[in-house]
């Protein structure tokens, strides 16, 4: 089981924490219930906090609760401690032009680390990565290609730069062109997903996922897989049964037939300029939920939502407690939660994508990987798309010596004991976590509604299925919060004209 850092708890000291029913005394209408509190949920608070009477015709939410079944924040962003040093365990990974992320981090006063992805083999990699370009490529029984080894931490940052330049020449041998094809169909990923970074008055608000890609033009590309887009692209077979093949395999647990739109986004995972947050991704979500100053409500698993008379929702949790809100939103995923709607509604059905993330300190044995020493085997290892393979990845986080290290392995099942021992020459320390990490992407995709009832019942994570990153969820959460806005403002003015004309009835009939 996960031992998660016993750290991360202080935090909340300083957070409104609040564990009795909504004030009834407060209007319910003005309420809003959100449900999970990971990044989707948090930054949907920020987001609605910053929107909620930003005009004359905007409405005022007072109050956000926030309930989370678990007894801490963070969602699927987390850290396990191995021997007294943090790894991230869940999310652990932002690209650069994550301008949400970005602009959480500064306003927070977070510090951004930078890091080597979990799959790096770019030819721009710095010097302070230069240990992740060393990489092999596993297929079971041998390596299909490897990078060289990195220098020794003495040498020179020209000799260094050579050897990486080495490295960058090596992998151009194997796959030519079509490592900048590849590219060109990322960057034009990119493009498109920095719309949803333009000033209001050129964004529109949008009621349906269907809406907000086909506005962006990414819609065309979760109707196919990644291998068709690729293969279009002309990315040769080579690159996509090998590269491809096992960042999509690091980062999503799945193959080149995942949908087209996460497999880009997969793929951006492997940019220059990775970065993370010094002490752990999950302190973003905790910041935004102390920064936007919600009620919070720990330990507080939702059972069921019901819509009552008067247009209000009543949330009941595992405790037996009842909450009256006039607005409901869903920020995890549907698909393994057990909370019963009345009356009900349908989503499309989906399964999540568990990843077995396993951290093991010691050292692996050589001879399970055909080598003669430890110092032979690549600091990451990726594998292709063949059953003898038990895990997709193993990568290096730290090293205290030249045989003591600690690992983090990336598996579709669990890794038991019997194989750990086969892989590993020791095993001093072993952490193990189940994480349904994501959907399983699976062109062509087909997105839940935004809104679920009709009314005021929203969920963040049906954007989910084109693709799950701290980011997608952040932009969902942005979208989700200001439709509200926009509904109640209709709502409200259609209210005031039907009173007006009501009112122009009156004095026409007294007149008469």
């Amino acid at each position: 089981m996960a031992r998660f850092d016993a750290g991360r708890p202080l935090l909340f000291l300083f957070m409104p924490l609040f564990f009795a029913a909504v004030d009834p005394s407060v209007d319910a209408s003005t309420q809003v219930c959100v449900i999970g509190a990971g990044i989707g949920g948090a930054s949907f608070a920020y987001f609605l906090k910053q929107y909620s009477c930003s005009s004359d015709n905007s409405p005022c939410l007072s109050e956000i609760h926030l309930f989370e079944r678990r007894s801490i924040v963070g969602g699927r962003t987390a850290v396990v401690t191995i021997s007294g040093d943090t790894f991230e365990a869940g999310a652990s990974i932002l690209h650069p032009k994550n301008f949400h992320a970005v602009r959480f981090a500064s306003l927070l006063g977070l510090r951004p680390k930078l890091k080597s992805s979990e799959f790096k083999p770019d030819s721009n990699a710095s010097d302070s990565s230069a240990s992740s370009s060393w990489f092999g490529i596993w297929d079971g029984s041998s390596f299909l290609f490897k990078t060289n080894p990195p220098p020794p931490a003495s040498s020179s940052a020209i000799y260094r730069k050579i050897c990486s330049f080495i490295n960058a020449i090596i992998i151009f041998r194997r796959y030519g062109l079509s490592l900048l094809r590849m590219n060109r169909f990322v960057n034009k990923m990119l493009e498109s997903f920095l719309l949803y970074y333009e000033g209001f008055e050129s964004r529109p608000v949008f009621d349906t996922v269907d809406e907000m890609l086909k506005w962006s033009g990414l819609y065309g590309i979760t109707r196919r897989t990644l291998k068709e887009e690729l293969l279009d692209a002309g990315v040769s077979s080579l690159l996509l049964s090998e590269l491809v093949t096992v960042i999509t395999r690091i980062n999503y647990g799945q193959d080149i037939n995942i949908s087209g739109l996460a497999g880009a986004v997969s793929l951006a995972g492997s940019d220059d300029g990775m970065w993370s947050v010094d002490g752990g991704n999950w302190q973003l979500a905790a910041g935004l939920i102390n920064y936007s100053n919600v009620t919070l409500h720990l330990k507080e698993e939702v059972t069921s939502v019901s819509y009552a008379e008067g247009h209000n929702y009543v949330l009941s949790t595992k405790e037996g407690i009842q909450y009256h809100c006039g607005i409901t939103v869903i920020a995890t995923p549907l698909d393994e939660l057990n909370i019963t709607f009345t009356p009900p509604f349908s989503i499309p059905s989906r399964r999540l994508q568990h990843t077995f993330t396993t951290f093991v300190r010691g050292f692996l044995n050589p001879k399970y990987f055909g080598l003669n020493h430890v110092s032979e085997i690549p600091n990451l290892i990726g594998t292709v798309e063949v059953p003898e393979v038990p895990f997709s990845s193993i990568s290096i986080l730290k090293k205290y010596g030249k045989e003591d290290m600690v690992y983090k392995i990336f598996s579709r099942k669990i890794m038991q004991d019997r194989l750990l021992d086969e892989i590993f020459s020791l095993r001093i320390e072993t952490v193990r976590i189940d994480w349904p990490a994501y959907p399983h992407f699976e062109a062509p995709e087909v997105f839940a509604p935004i809104i679920l009832d009709g009314k005021h019942l929203y969920y963040i994570n049906s954007f989910e299925n084109a693709a799950s990153t701290i980011e997608t969820s952040a932009v969902a959460s942005e979208n989700v919060a200001r439709l509200i806005i926009s509904r109640l403002s209709d709502e409200h003015q259609n209210m005031a004209n039907k009173k007006f004309h009501a009112a122009d009835g009156d004095l026409f009939h007294l007149d008469l």
